[in-house]
C-alpha cells in the first residue's frame, strides 16, 4: 500500500489536510502529516530543522512512499524527501542548491532572519479565496519562523526524484507566472482551477488527481 506524506506549508498545522486525508484513505491510501517546528504558537528553526522532522517521518514508514508538498513545504520537502516514489508539488516552491524562498523570487537574501514571518495582509483572499469556510481557516492558522523563508536548500531532490508540479491557476498568493517556472523543474504538470489551497476547497478533485499521478507510475 502506498502512503502519501502531506507537507503543509507556512503559517499552517497538519490539521489543514484533513478534508484530503479522509479522501485519500477513501481511494486506499495511507496518510501522514507530520507537523513542521518552523510554524506553530511556538515556531522554532528552519527549513532544515522541518526537512529533518521529514527525513525521520520517511524513515518511519514501510512501503511506498509519495510526498505532497505545499507551497513553502516544497523547500524542506526537496532538502529531505530522497529516495520516494514521486513528489508532488502543489503551488509549491521548488528550490535548486543554494537557493531560498527569497532567491526564487528574484529577491537578496535578508541580513537578519530572527523573529516571525507575517501572514499576507489579507490571508483570507490570498490562500482561501474559493475555500467556503475561509474564516475558520484563517483561525487555525500560526506563526511561522522568518529563518525557514530565508533558508537555502543542500539539496534538491527533484534532480533524482520523479515529480509532478500541480499549478493553481486562480491562485493570490503564488502568482501563476512564478508556478509556471518553478513547475519547469518538474517532469510532469498538471493544473487545477482553484485558488491557492485546493486541499480545502476542492479535496475531492485533488485527492483524484493524486491517485492519477501515482496510479500512472
Amino acid at each position: 500500500m502506498t502512503t502519501v506524506m502531506l507537507v503543509h506549508g507556512a503559517w499552517h498545522q497538519p490539521s489543514t489536510w484533513r478534508e484530503l486525508e479522509e479522501e485519500l484513505r477513501g481511494r486506499g491510501y495511507e496518510t501522514v502529516t507530520p507537523a513542521l517546528p518552523s510554524a506553530g504558537a511556538d515556531p522554532t528553526g528552519d527549513a532544515h530543522d522541518d526537512a529533518a522532522v521529514i527525513r525521520a517521518a520517511l524513515d518511519a514508514i514501510d512501503g511506498e512512499v509519495v510526498v505532497v508538498a505545499h507551497s513553502y513545504g516544497g523547500i524542506p520537502v526537496t532538502e529531505a524527501a530522497a529516495g520516494v516514489e514521486r513528489v508532488i508539488y502543489l503551488a509549491a516552491f521548488v528550490p535548486d542548491v543554494g537557493e531560498s524562498m527569497y532567491t526564487m523570487l528574484g529577491m537578496p537574501q535578508p541580513a537578519d532572519s530572527s523573529g516571525l514571518f507575517p501572514l499576507p495582509e489579507d490571508p483570507r483572499n490570498a490562500l482561501y479565496a474559493d475555500v467556503a469556510d475561509a474564516d475558520a481557516a484563517v483561525a487555525d492558522l500560526v506563526g511561522q519562523t522568518h529563518a525557514s523563508f530565508a533558508t537555502q536548500v543542500t539539496r534538491a531532490v527533484w534532480h533524482d526524484v520523479p515529480s509532478t508540479y500541480v499549478v493553481t491557476d486562480l491562485d493570490r498568493s503564488l502568482s501563476v507566472e512564478v508556478q509556471k517556472e518553478l513547475a519547469k523543474r518538474a517532469q510532469d504538470v498538471r493544473h487545477l482551477a482553484s485558488s491557492h489551497s485546493p486541499h480545502l476547497s476542492m479535496p475531492a478533485e485533488l485527492a483524484k488527481l493524486i491517485d492519477e499521478i501515482v496510479s500512472a507510475d
